[in-house]
Protein backbone atom coordinates (compact mmCIF):
# COMPACT_ATOMS: atom_id res chain seq x y z
CA UNK A 1 0.00 0.00 0.00
CA UNK A 2 1.13 3.61 -0.85
CA UNK A 3 0.93 5.40 2.40
CA UNK A 4 1.26 9.49 2.82
CA UNK A 5 1.67 11.01 5.87
CA UNK A 6 0.67 14.61 6.79
CA UNK A 7 2.72 16.55 9.16
CA UNK A 8 3.78 20.11 9.69
CA UNK A 9 7.61 19.19 10.48
CA UNK A 10 9.58 16.63 10.26
CA UNK A 11 13.07 15.19 11.29
CA UNK A 12 12.91 17.35 14.49
CA UNK A 13 13.08 16.32 18.07
CA UNK A 14 9.30 17.22 19.19
CA UNK A 15 7.20 13.81 20.21
CA UNK A 16 5.21 14.38 16.75
CA UNK A 17 8.26 13.94 14.61
CA UNK A 18 9.97 11.43 16.61
CA UNK A 19 6.86 9.29 16.73
CA UNK A 20 6.35 9.70 12.94
CA UNK A 21 9.58 8.24 12.27
CA UNK A 22 8.87 5.17 14.12
CA UNK A 23 6.10 4.84 12.39
CA UNK A 24 7.85 4.89 9.46
CA UNK A 25 10.09 2.14 10.40
CA UNK A 26 7.45 0.20 10.97
CA UNK A 27 5.55 0.64 7.71
CA UNK A 28 8.21 0.25 5.97
CA UNK A 29 8.85 -2.90 7.55
CA UNK A 30 5.65 -3.90 7.16
CA UNK A 31 6.00 -3.68 3.05
CA UNK A 32 3.91 -0.25 2.74
CA UNK A 33 5.49 2.63 0.59
CA UNK A 34 5.64 5.75 2.56
CA UNK A 35 5.66 9.41 1.42
CA UNK A 36 5.62 12.35 3.62
CA UNK A 37 3.75 16.28 2.28
CA UNK A 38 5.57 18.49 5.48
CA UNK A 39 6.04 22.20 5.90
CA UNK A 40 9.22 22.00 7.57
CA UNK A 41 12.15 18.71 6.59
CA UNK A 42 14.84 19.34 9.15
CA UNK A 43 16.28 16.34 7.63
CA UNK A 44 15.45 13.36 4.40
CA UNK A 45 13.35 10.69 6.32
CA UNK A 46 12.33 8.27 3.25
CA UNK A 47 14.55 9.76 0.41
CA UNK A 48 13.71 13.13 -1.52
CA UNK A 49 11.62 11.85 -4.54
CA UNK A 50 9.19 10.61 -1.80
CA UNK A 51 8.85 13.90 0.08
CA UNK A 52 7.03 17.08 -0.35
CA UNK A 53 7.48 20.56 0.65
CA UNK A 54 4.83 22.37 0.93
CA UNK A 55 6.16 25.41 2.94
CA UNK A 56 2.52 26.55 4.14
CA UNK A 57 1.80 23.84 6.24
CA UNK A 58 5.03 24.89 8.96
CA UNK A 59 4.15 25.65 12.06
CA UNK A 60 6.27 28.71 11.33
CA UNK A 61 5.09 29.62 8.16
CA UNK A 62 4.03 33.31 8.03
CA UNK A 63 0.28 31.78 7.23
CA UNK A 64 0.25 30.08 10.49
CA UNK A 65 1.60 32.64 12.35
CA UNK A 66 -1.35 34.81 11.01
CA UNK A 67 -3.83 32.25 11.92
CA UNK A 68 -2.60 31.97 15.36
CA UNK A 69 -2.28 35.72 16.25
CA UNK A 70 -5.85 36.62 14.83
CA UNK A 71 -7.74 33.43 15.83
CA UNK A 72 -6.30 32.94 19.42
CA UNK A 73 -3.32 35.62 20.78
CA UNK A 74 -4.25 39.06 19.27
CA UNK A 75 -8.04 38.46 17.94
CA UNK A 76 -9.47 41.78 15.77
CA UNK A 77 -12.77 42.70 16.47
CA UNK A 78 -13.76 41.52 13.50
CA UNK A 79 -12.99 38.22 12.14
CA UNK A 80 -14.28 38.37 8.68
CA UNK A 81 -11.04 39.12 7.21
CA UNK A 82 -9.13 35.40 9.26
CA UNK A 83 -12.23 33.45 8.52
CA UNK A 84 -12.14 34.59 4.70
CA UNK A 85 -8.14 33.62 4.67
CA UNK A 86 -8.76 30.32 6.75
CA UNK A 87 -11.50 29.11 4.23
CA UNK A 88 -9.46 30.08 0.64
CA UNK A 89 -5.89 28.94 1.92
CA UNK A 90 -7.64 25.46 3.25
CA UNK A 91 -9.03 25.37 -0.22
CA UNK A 92 -5.43 26.02 -1.87
CA UNK A 93 -3.83 23.78 0.60
CA UNK A 94 -6.28 21.14 -0.27
CA UNK A 95 -5.92 21.41 -3.75
CA UNK A 96 -2.12 20.84 -3.26
CA UNK A 97 -2.65 17.95 -0.57
CA UNK A 98 -5.43 16.25 -3.67
CA UNK A 99 -2.07 17.10 -6.45
CA UNK A 100 0.39 15.23 -4.11
CA UNK A 101 -2.15 12.27 -3.78
CA UNK A 102 -2.52 11.93 -7.26
CA UNK A 103 0.66 12.04 -8.94
CA UNK A 104 1.67 9.27 -6.14
CA UNK A 105 -1.11 7.25 -6.32
CA UNK A 106 -1.39 7.50 -2.49
CA UNK A 107 -3.97 4.62 -1.32
CA UNK A 108 -3.80 6.04 2.20
CA UNK A 109 -2.92 9.38 4.40
CA UNK A 110 -1.84 9.20 8.30
CA UNK A 111 -2.56 12.66 9.72
CA UNK A 112 0.47 13.09 12.57
CA UNK A 113 -1.82 15.42 14.84
CA UNK A 114 -2.71 17.82 12.29
CA UNK A 115 -6.53 16.86 12.89
CA UNK A 116 -6.05 16.61 16.66
CA UNK A 117 -4.64 20.02 17.86
CA UNK A 118 -5.59 23.09 16.32
CA UNK A 119 -1.78 24.25 16.10
CA UNK A 120 -2.57 24.84 12.03
CA UNK A 121 -5.59 26.19 11.48
CA UNK A 122 -6.15 26.19 7.79
CA UNK A 123 -4.12 22.60 7.59
CA UNK A 124 -6.69 20.93 9.71
CA UNK A 125 -9.09 22.63 7.52
CA UNK A 126 -7.38 21.04 4.38
CA UNK A 127 -7.34 17.78 5.80
CA UNK A 128 -11.08 17.35 6.53
CA UNK A 129 -11.83 18.61 3.08
CA UNK A 130 -9.53 16.36 1.18
CA UNK A 131 -11.33 13.95 2.95
CA UNK A 132 -14.95 14.75 3.20
CA UNK A 133 -14.29 15.30 -0.96
CA UNK A 134 -12.31 12.12 -1.97
CA UNK A 135 -13.72 9.52 0.72
CA UNK A 136 -9.91 8.76 0.46
CA UNK A 137 -8.96 6.27 3.49
CA UNK A 138 -7.09 8.16 6.84
CA UNK A 139 -5.82 7.27 9.98
CA UNK A 140 -5.48 10.49 12.30
CA UNK A 141 -2.49 9.49 14.65
CA UNK A 142 -3.61 12.08 17.61
CA UNK A 143 -1.30 13.03 20.06
CA UNK A 144 -2.71 15.66 21.64
CA UNK A 145 -6.03 18.40 21.97
CA UNK A 146 -7.01 21.56 22.24
CA UNK A 147 -8.90 20.89 25.43
CA UNK A 148 -6.14 19.66 26.91
CA UNK A 149 -4.09 22.78 26.73
CA UNK A 150 -5.98 24.96 28.90
CA UNK A 151 -6.67 28.33 27.64
CA UNK A 152 -4.35 28.18 24.56
CA UNK A 153 -6.89 27.10 21.78
CA UNK A 154 -9.57 30.05 23.74
CA UNK A 155 -10.59 31.92 21.20
CA UNK A 156 -13.41 34.87 21.26
CA UNK A 157 -15.24 33.71 18.01
CA UNK A 158 -18.11 31.67 17.95
CA UNK A 159 -17.34 30.62 14.23
CA UNK A 160 -13.66 29.99 14.66
CA UNK A 161 -15.07 28.34 17.66
CA UNK A 162 -17.36 26.46 15.67
CA UNK A 163 -14.64 25.15 12.97
CA UNK A 164 -11.99 24.23 15.47
CA UNK A 165 -14.84 21.88 17.04
CA UNK A 166 -15.89 20.71 13.39
CA UNK A 167 -12.47 19.75 12.39
CA UNK A 168 -10.00 18.76 15.50
CA UNK A 169 -10.59 15.89 16.06
CA UNK A 170 -11.65 15.04 12.73
CA UNK A 171 -15.44 13.00 12.68
CA UNK A 172 -15.49 11.88 9.39
CA UNK A 173 -17.48 8.19 10.19
CA UNK A 174 -15.06 6.28 7.97
CA UNK A 175 -11.59 7.90 9.21
CA UNK A 176 -9.83 5.50 12.09
CA UNK A 177 -7.81 7.21 14.73
CA UNK A 178 -5.06 6.05 16.85
CA UNK A 179 -4.47 7.81 20.59
CA UNK A 180 -1.56 7.51 22.29
CA UNK A 181 -2.81 7.74 26.03
CA UNK A 182 -6.16 6.05 27.55
CA UNK A 183 -7.67 9.56 28.79
CA UNK A 184 -7.83 10.68 25.29
CA UNK A 185 -9.17 7.00 24.03
CA UNK A 186 -12.14 7.63 26.87
CA UNK A 187 -12.68 11.50 25.60
CA UNK A 188 -13.05 10.43 22.16
CA UNK A 189 -15.18 8.10 23.19
CA UNK A 190 -17.49 10.18 25.36
CA UNK A 191 -17.32 13.68 23.60
CA UNK A 192 -17.95 12.53 19.97
CA UNK A 193 -18.69 8.53 20.17
CA UNK A 194 -15.49 7.95 18.26
CA UNK A 195 -13.65 4.73 18.42
CA UNK A 196 -10.13 4.83 18.45
CA UNK A 197 -7.12 2.04 19.44
CA UNK A 198 -4.28 3.03 21.89
CA UNK A 199 -1.25 2.80 20.14
CA UNK A 200 1.89 3.94 22.86
CA UNK A 201 4.71 5.88 22.35
CA UNK A 202 7.76 3.97 21.80
CA UNK A 203 11.12 3.01 21.48
CA UNK A 204 13.79 0.36 19.28
CA UNK A 205 14.86 -1.52 22.38
CA UNK A 206 16.61 -3.94 19.68
CA UNK A 207 19.45 -1.41 19.39
CA UNK A 208 21.95 0.04 21.18
CA UNK A 209 21.42 3.29 23.17
CA UNK A 210 23.41 5.60 25.63
CA UNK A 211 26.37 4.13 25.10
CA UNK A 212 30.15 5.81 26.03
CA UNK A 213 32.30 5.86 22.79
CA UNK A 214 35.02 7.17 21.05
CA UNK A 215 32.63 10.47 19.82
CA UNK A 216 30.75 11.10 23.00
CA UNK A 217 33.44 10.86 25.57
CA UNK A 218 34.14 14.65 25.76
CA UNK A 219 30.76 15.33 25.95
CA UNK A 220 30.84 16.11 29.73
CA UNK A 221 33.87 18.42 28.87
CA UNK A 222 32.33 20.24 25.73
CA UNK A 223 29.34 21.57 27.78
CA UNK A 224 31.14 22.43 30.97
CA UNK A 225 30.25 19.49 32.94
CA UNK A 226 33.75 18.60 35.45
CA UNK A 227 34.72 14.78 36.45
CA UNK A 228 33.99 15.48 39.00
CA UNK A 229 30.28 16.48 39.02
CA UNK A 230 27.25 14.64 38.90
CA UNK A 231 24.85 15.25 35.18
CA UNK A 232 21.32 15.17 35.88
CA UNK A 233 19.99 15.72 32.28
CA UNK A 234 16.90 17.45 31.77
CA UNK A 235 16.02 16.33 28.05
CA UNK A 236 13.33 18.02 26.82
CA UNK A 237 12.27 21.27 24.85
CA UNK A 238 12.16 24.65 27.12
CA UNK A 239 8.11 25.10 27.08
CA UNK A 240 6.18 25.76 30.53
CA UNK A 241 4.87 22.08 30.86
CA UNK A 242 7.66 20.67 31.12
CA UNK A 243 8.42 21.99 34.78
CA UNK A 244 11.86 22.40 34.38
CA UNK A 245 11.48 25.20 37.44
CA UNK A 246 11.23 21.90 39.36
CA UNK A 247 14.66 20.19 38.27
CA UNK A 248 16.15 23.82 39.10
CA UNK A 249 14.48 23.78 42.74
CA UNK A 250 16.15 20.05 42.95
CA UNK A 251 19.49 21.33 42.28
CA UNK A 252 19.33 24.09 44.67
CA UNK A 253 17.83 22.17 47.65
CA UNK A 254 20.83 18.89 47.23
CA UNK A 255 23.27 19.08 49.60
CA UNK A 256 25.83 18.58 47.04
CA UNK A 257 27.31 21.19 44.47
CA UNK A 258 28.62 18.64 42.32
CA UNK A 259 25.12 17.92 41.50
CA UNK A 260 24.64 19.65 38.03
CA UNK A 261 21.39 19.86 35.32
CA UNK A 262 22.35 19.56 31.68
CA UNK A 263 19.01 21.32 30.01
CA UNK A 264 19.22 19.59 26.48
CA UNK A 265 16.36 21.03 24.22
CA UNK A 266 16.15 24.62 23.17
CA UNK A 267 13.68 27.72 23.93
CA UNK A 268 12.19 27.82 19.83
CA UNK A 269 8.72 26.82 21.01
CA UNK A 270 8.52 28.68 23.86
CA UNK A 271 6.43 31.72 22.92
CA UNK A 272 8.06 34.99 23.40
CA UNK A 273 10.43 33.02 25.11
CA UNK A 274 8.49 34.26 28.39
CA UNK A 275 9.33 30.61 30.19
CA UNK A 276 13.09 30.73 29.25
CA UNK A 277 13.32 34.32 30.96
CA UNK A 278 12.03 33.30 33.91
CA UNK A 279 14.08 30.30 34.16
CA UNK A 280 16.73 32.13 34.02
CA UNK A 281 15.68 34.79 36.37
CA UNK A 282 14.95 31.79 39.09
CA UNK A 283 18.65 30.75 38.19
CA UNK A 284 20.01 34.32 38.93
CA UNK A 285 18.40 34.61 42.28
CA UNK A 286 19.11 31.30 43.29
CA UNK A 287 22.58 32.15 42.39
CA UNK A 288 23.05 28.48 40.46
CA UNK A 289 24.53 30.11 37.09
CA UNK A 290 27.47 27.49 37.15
CA UNK A 291 24.94 24.40 38.18
CA UNK A 292 22.81 25.06 35.14
CA UNK A 293 23.61 24.42 32.19
CA UNK A 294 21.82 25.09 28.49
CA UNK A 295 22.69 22.94 26.24
CA UNK A 296 21.06 23.08 23.08
CA UNK A 297 23.72 23.91 20.96
CA UNK A 298 25.29 21.09 21.39
CA UNK A 299 22.88 18.39 21.23
CA UNK A 300 20.15 17.35 19.14
CA UNK A 301 18.18 14.48 18.18
CA UNK A 302 21.23 12.68 16.09
CA UNK A 303 24.88 13.33 15.81
CA UNK A 304 26.07 15.89 13.13
CA UNK A 305 28.55 19.09 13.22
CA UNK A 306 27.54 22.57 13.75
CA UNK A 307 29.05 25.90 11.32
CA UNK A 308 32.17 25.71 12.77
CA UNK A 309 32.78 21.67 12.65
CA UNK A 310 32.41 21.29 16.05
CA UNK A 311 30.45 17.95 17.36
CA UNK A 312 27.11 17.85 17.83
CA UNK A 313 26.11 14.94 20.21
CA UNK A 314 22.64 13.05 19.53
CA UNK A 315 20.32 12.36 22.69
CA UNK A 316 21.46 9.05 22.76
CA UNK A 317 24.64 10.47 23.35
CA UNK A 318 23.23 12.98 26.25
CA UNK A 319 21.99 10.24 28.01
CA UNK A 320 25.18 7.66 27.95
CA UNK A 321 26.50 10.69 30.22
CA UNK A 322 23.74 10.87 32.60
CA UNK A 323 23.57 10.03 36.10
CA UNK A 324 19.81 10.33 36.26
CA UNK A 325 16.87 12.31 34.44
CA UNK A 326 14.98 14.62 35.60
CA UNK A 327 11.09 14.61 34.09
CA UNK A 328 8.97 16.76 36.47
CA UNK A 329 6.51 17.76 33.47
CA UNK A 330 2.40 19.08 34.75
CA UNK A 331 1.58 17.86 31.64
CA UNK A 332 1.89 15.26 28.90
CA UNK A 333 0.41 13.68 25.85
CA UNK A 334 2.46 10.52 26.66
CA UNK A 335 6.19 11.31 27.56
CA UNK A 336 8.95 9.74 25.14
CA UNK A 337 11.26 11.18 27.70
CA UNK A 338 10.21 8.86 30.25
CA UNK A 339 10.64 5.82 27.64
CA UNK A 340 13.78 6.94 26.62
CA UNK A 341 14.94 7.05 30.72
CA UNK A 342 14.51 3.28 30.44
CA UNK A 343 16.21 2.86 27.22
CA UNK A 344 19.01 4.28 28.65
CA UNK A 345 19.02 2.31 31.44
CA UNK A 346 19.19 5.41 33.70
CA UNK A 347 17.04 6.41 36.82
CA UNK A 348 14.18 9.08 36.25
CA UNK A 349 12.65 11.74 38.45
CA UNK A 350 9.06 12.35 37.68
CA UNK A 351 5.99 14.51 38.43
CA UNK A 352 3.14 12.49 38.44
CA UNK A 353 1.49 14.25 35.72
CA UNK A 354 -2.16 14.10 34.90
CA UNK A 355 -4.16 11.99 33.47
CA UNK A 356 -1.38 9.82 31.81
CA UNK A 357 1.66 9.31 34.08
CA UNK A 358 0.06 6.78 36.46
CA UNK A 359 -2.58 5.46 34.12
CA UNK A 360 -0.22 4.65 31.06
CA UNK A 361 3.39 4.50 32.51
CA UNK A 362 3.69 4.09 36.34
CA UNK A 363 0.75 1.88 36.89
CA UNK A 364 3.27 -0.85 35.13
CA UNK A 365 5.68 -1.02 37.89
CA UNK A 366 8.38 1.53 36.79
CA UNK A 367 11.43 2.04 39.58
CA UNK A 368 10.91 5.93 40.05
CA UNK A 369 11.10 9.02 42.51
CA UNK A 370 7.89 10.18 41.43
CA UNK A 371 6.87 13.40 43.02
CA UNK A 372 2.65 14.65 43.18
CA UNK A 373 1.72 18.05 42.08
CA UNK A 374 5.68 19.58 41.86
CA UNK A 375 6.13 19.42 45.22
CA UNK A 376 9.74 18.18 46.26
CA UNK A 377 9.57 16.80 49.90
CA UNK A 378 11.72 15.83 52.34
CA UNK A 379 11.44 12.41 51.70
CA UNK A 380 11.60 12.57 47.77
CA UNK A 381 15.32 14.43 47.99
CA UNK A 382 16.56 12.00 50.37
CA UNK A 383 15.42 9.57 47.55
CA UNK A 384 16.66 10.88 44.96
CA UNK A 385 20.19 11.83 46.79
CA UNK A 386 20.65 8.17 47.69
CA UNK A 387 20.24 7.38 44.22
CA UNK A 388 22.68 9.55 42.49
CA UNK A 389 25.18 8.80 44.88
CA UNK A 390 25.20 5.49 44.75
CA UNK A 391 26.34 3.38 41.36
CA UNK A 392 24.95 0.30 41.98
CA UNK A 393 21.73 1.53 42.57
CA UNK A 394 21.67 3.57 39.79
CA UNK A 395 22.31 -0.05 37.80
CA UNK A 396 19.80 -1.89 39.42
CA UNK A 397 17.25 0.65 38.50
CA UNK A 398 18.04 0.72 35.36
CA UNK A 399 18.13 -2.65 34.33
CA UNK A 400 14.66 -3.34 35.93
CA UNK A 401 12.96 -0.43 34.29
CA UNK A 402 14.59 -1.21 30.67
CA UNK A 403 13.03 -4.37 30.69
CA UNK A 404 9.71 -3.35 31.41
CA UNK A 405 10.09 -0.82 28.87
CA UNK A 406 10.79 -3.87 26.70
CA UNK A 407 7.85 -5.12 27.50
CA UNK A 408 5.90 -2.42 27.00
CA UNK A 409 6.96 0.30 24.75
CA UNK A 410 9.42 -1.52 22.18
CA UNK A 411 9.17 -1.59 17.91
CA UNK A 412 7.04 -4.76 18.34
CA UNK A 413 4.25 -3.70 20.50
CA UNK A 414 4.29 -0.85 18.06
CA UNK A 415 3.58 -3.90 15.02
CA UNK A 416 0.95 -4.95 16.64
CA UNK A 417 -1.00 -2.04 17.23
CA UNK A 418 -0.58 -1.15 13.65
CA UNK A 419 -1.45 -4.11 12.42
CA UNK A 420 -4.47 -4.24 14.31
CA UNK A 421 -5.03 -0.10 13.04
CA UNK A 422 -4.78 -1.26 9.33
CA UNK A 423 -6.86 -4.13 9.72
CA UNK A 424 -9.80 -2.32 10.52
CA UNK A 425 -8.97 0.53 7.54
Amino acid sequence: MKVGIIIGRIGDVDGVALETEKWIKILQEMSHEVFILSGHFTKSVVGENHETLIPNLSFFSPNCEWEQHRAFFFPPDDPSELLDHLHRASDELAIEMFKWIMRNKIDLIISENASALPAHLSMGMAIRKLVENTGLKIICHDHDFYWERGTRYNTPFADVESIIRATFPMQIPHARHAVINSHSKRLLREKYDIDSIVVPNVMDFSQPYAQKDDYNKDLLRAIGVKKTDIPLFQITRIVRRKGIETAIELVNKLDDRNVKLVITGSAADDDRKGYYKELIEKIDDEKLNGRIIFAARRILNCRTTDNDGRKIYSLSDAYAHAVACTYFSRYEGFGNAFVEAALAKRPIFVNNYKPVYWEDLGSKGFKTVMIEDNRLTNKTLAEIDRIIHDKKMQKEIGEYNYMLGKRYYSYEVLQERMETLFYYI
